[in-house]
C-alpha cells in the first residue's frame, strides 16, 4: 500500500506542476475556451490540462517501475499499463488537436475508435462475460473486441459530456479511480495473490493525476482539461477495468464476495464499473441525444440543458453543484465496490441507505434552505 501511495503522490505532484507549463502552452498557441452561450465561465480559460495529466500518469508509471515491490510484479503488469498509456497519449493528441482547431464530431469519434483499437490489438479486451445465473461465458476475439470498443468509447464520451463545470470531470473520475483501486487491492488480498495488478496501478495513478489537476481546475478554474484531458481520463478509467478480466479468473473475481448470491456482482464489475461510475453523465448523454433528435437537431449539437446546468437552475452555486455530483459519484462508485465485496453485511446496506437519503436531501432540499440573497437597489 505504501508504494501505491507513493505512486499516487508522484502522479499528483507532477500533474500539479505541469499544469503551469500546459497553461503557458495553451496561451501561446491560442488553445483557449471562449465564452459561449451554453458555458458557465465568464472569461476565456486556457485548455490543454490533459497534457499535464498525461505527464503525471507517465511519471507515476516510470517511478513505479523502480519501486522494490511493484518492480518485481509480473511482466504483464507494466506491459499492459504501458499499452494503456500509449493509447492514452494517442487520444490525448486527438484532444489537443480538437482544443486547437475544433475538430468535427466524426473526426474525434474516429480518434476514439483508433485508440480503443490499439488497446484491443495488444490484448487489452474483455475475455468473458457472466450470465444472470453466474455462469461464465468465454468471448471469442471478435466479440471481446466489439464489447471493449463499445465500453471504452462510451466511457470517453460520457466523461467528455460531464466536463461542464469547473472540477466536475476530474473529481468524478478521480473518485471512481479510488473506488476501483480499493476493489483491485482488496480482491487481490482476498485471493492471496500479488497485490501488484495493472488495474490497481493505473487507477491509483489516475486518481493522483486528477487530484493534482483539481487545485487548478476547481472554481474559479485557471485551466481546463479540454478534450485532451477528458478523453484521456475516460480511456484510462475504462481500460483499467478491462485489464482486470485478463488478470483474474472468474472464480477469483467471485471469491471477492461472501455467499453464493453475492458472487455475480464481482464478476460483472469489470464490465459494469465504467458504466456504474459514470451512470449520471451517461444518463445525461442519453437524455441529450433524445432531446436534440426530438427537436430535429444533430445529437452532437451543444445546448445548455445538461444535468449540471439544471443543478444551477434550481439554486446551487457552481461549487455546490460540483460537490453534489462528486457525492453522487462516490455513492455509486464506492457503493458498487462495497456491494461486490461485502454484500452479505448488514452495515453495507444500512450505510448505502443513509448515504442515498443524505444525497437526495442535499440535492433537492439544500437550495430551498439556502436561497441566494438578492441585493435590492435600495440596499446599501
Amino acid at each position: 500500500m505504501r508504494e501505491y501511495l507513493l505512486v499516487f503522490l508522484v502522479a499528483a505532484a507532477t500533474t500539479y506542476l505541469l499544469t503551469v507549463i500546459a497553461r503557458e502552452i495553451a496561451l501561446r498557441t491560442g488553445a483557449v475556451a471562449k465564452v459561449r452561450d451554453r458555458d458557465v465561465h465568464a472569461v476565456p480559460i486556457p485548455y490543454l490540462g490533459g497534457l499535464a495529466m498525461l505527464g503525471g500518469l507517465v511519471a507515476a508509471y516510470v517511478v513505479a517501475r523502480e519501486l522494490p515491490f511493484l518492480s518485481h510484479s509480473g511482466a504483464f503488469v507494466f506491459r499492459d499499463a504501458g499499452v494503456v498509456l500509449i493509447a492514452g497519449a494517442l487520444i490525448c493528441a486527438v484532444g489537443v488537436l480538437d482544443d486547437l482547431f475544433e475538430l468535427d464530431a466524426l473526426t474525434k469519434l474516429g480518434g476514439q475508435v483508433l485508440a480503443a483499437g490499439f488497446l484491443i490489438a495488444f490484448g487489452i479486451q474483455y475475455v468473458y462475460v457472466t450470465g444472470r445465473d453466474g455462469t461464465q461465458y468465454p468471448l471469442d476475439p471478435a466479440q471481446g473486441a466489439l464489447l471493449t470498443g463499445f465500453i471504452v468509447v462510451a466511457t470517453i464520451n460520457a466523461v467528455n459530456f460531464v466536463d461542464g463545470l469547473d472540477g466536475l470531470a476530474a473529481g468524478v473520475v478521480g473518485i471512481g479511480a479510488v473506488a476501483f483501486f480499493l476493489f483491485c487491492y482488496q480482491l487481490a488480498n482476498i485471493n492471496k495473490v500479488s497485490l501488484a495488478t495493472t488495474g490497481a496501478l493505473l487507477s491509483v495513478s489516475l486518481a493522483g493525476a486528477c487530484a493534482g489537476f483539481l487545485p487548478h481546475n476547481f472554481h474559479p478554474a485557471r485551466l481546463f482539461m479540454g478534450d485532451s484531458g477528458s478523453m484521456l481520463i475516460g480511456l484510462v478509467l475504462s481500460a483499467s477495468a478491462v485489464t482486470l478480466t485478463g488478470q483474474f479468473s472468474p472464480d477469483q473475481l467471485s471469491a471477492g464476495a461472501a455467499g453464493s448470491q453475492a458472487s455475480l456482482l464481482p464478476t460483472l464489475l469489470p464490465l459494469l464499473l465504467p458504466i456504474s461510475l459514470l451512470v449520471v453523465p451517461m444518463l445525461d448523454l442519453l437524455l441529450a441525444i433524445v432531446r436534440r433528435t426530438r427537436a430535429g437537431r444533430s445529437p452532437f449539437a451543444p445546448d445548455k440543458q445538461h444535468l449540471h446546468h439544471r443543478l444551477l437552475e434550481i439554486g446551487h452555486s457552481q461549487r455546490r453543484a460540483v460537490l453534489i455530483m462528486w457525492m453522487w459519484a462516490a455513492l455509486v462508485g464506492f457503493g458498487t465496490v462495497l456491494m461486490s465485496l461485502y454484500s452479505d453485511e448488514a452495515w453495507v446496506w444500512t450505510s448505502l441507505a443513509v448515504a442515498t437519503a443524505l444525497a437526495v436531501g442535499l440535492t433537492f432540499l439544500l437550495p430551498k434552505v439556502h436561497r441566494p440573497h438578492v441585493v435590492r437597489a435600495d440596499e446599501g
